[in-house]
């Protein structure tokens, strides 16, 4: 029997954008992980369109990091915390060493939830070098060890079709308080039109779905601030030029006290 998720609650999201002007630097920033790169790598390219906001891999992007190889990406995310110039301190540590804080950013927090639920509508990318990624993942100012993440949805262009093939799950990354649950799933929709994707995370249990049908369901879940972090990545060099974007239509998210658990 395919179980549901419940319904969102009656209440207004406490955080809530239908992409039907410009991108509010009040709720986003749109940069990835600034604080590993430097600005002209980091920034996103997008445009809002009538669509909802398009992220975008360009022709003339630059790698995020040169370490990192050809990875060109354009990301929105609603929380950035890093440590000061220098040191090896910032959100989302995604290499085991050899990171350093490049560029100086004050801790920002438009909506950093440490449990509740996000609904997101996205379009994926087709291009076959692309993935679309959602993402919850922990700020790490109070520790180091702040570091799960929630995995919403990882899609490759090339795993869209009639049925899409979706990673998903939860990532433990430095924090030994979790294990592990990453899986691909198969979802019977094209991934390239929207679909609404769904974490529904806290007191000790994470919930993903999609359309309204639960995917997974964790006995485990972060107990600090996530935040949410909307991308497109490229592996393909820029030689290769740009790629077909990822369609963000709208994002709602509750906190814990307006989710009704």
């Amino acid at each position: 029997m395919v179980e549901r998720l419940p319904p969102p609650p009656m209440r207004r999201p406490d955080f809530l954008d239908d992409f039907d002007g410009e991108l509010d630097p009040a709720r986003w920033i749109a940069h990835y992980l600034p604080h590993w790169t430097m600005p002209d790598r980091s920034a996103a390219r997008y445009r809002v369109t009538t669509a909802g906001l398009e992220l975008h891999i360009d022709a003339d992007q630059p790698a995020w990091r040169e370490e990192d190889g050809p990875l060109r990406v354009s990301n929105i995310q609603t929380g950035e915390f890093a440590g000061a110039l220098g040191t090896t301190r910032g959100m989302h540590r995604h290499r085991p060493d050899g990171l350093v804080v490049r560029t100086e950013w004050p801790l920002t927090t438009p909506w950093t939830p440490s449990s509740g639920r996000v609904d997101v509508t996205i379009a994926a990318s087709t291009e076959l070098s692309c993935m679309t990624a959602v993402w919850l993942v922990g700020l790490e100012q109070l520790s180091p060890l702040d570091s799960g993440e929630i995995c919403l949805c990882e899609i490759d262009g090339d795993a869209i079709g009639a049925v899409t093939a979706v990673r998903t799950g939860l990532k433990a990354h430095h924090d030994p308080r979790l294990e592990s649950d990453m899986r691909t799933v198969a979802v019977p929709w094209n991934a390239s039109e929207p679909l609404t994707w769904t974490a529904i995370w806290g007191g000790g249990e994470t919930v993903i779905g999609c359309e309204g049908t639960v995917l997974r369901r964790m006995p485990q879940s972060p107990r600090y601030p996530l935040a949410l972090m909307i991308d497109v990545f490229s592996s393909a060099p820029p030689s290769e030029g740009s790629a077909d974007p990822a369609v963000v239509r709208r994002v709602s998210g509750w906190s814990m006290s307006a989710a009704g658990r």
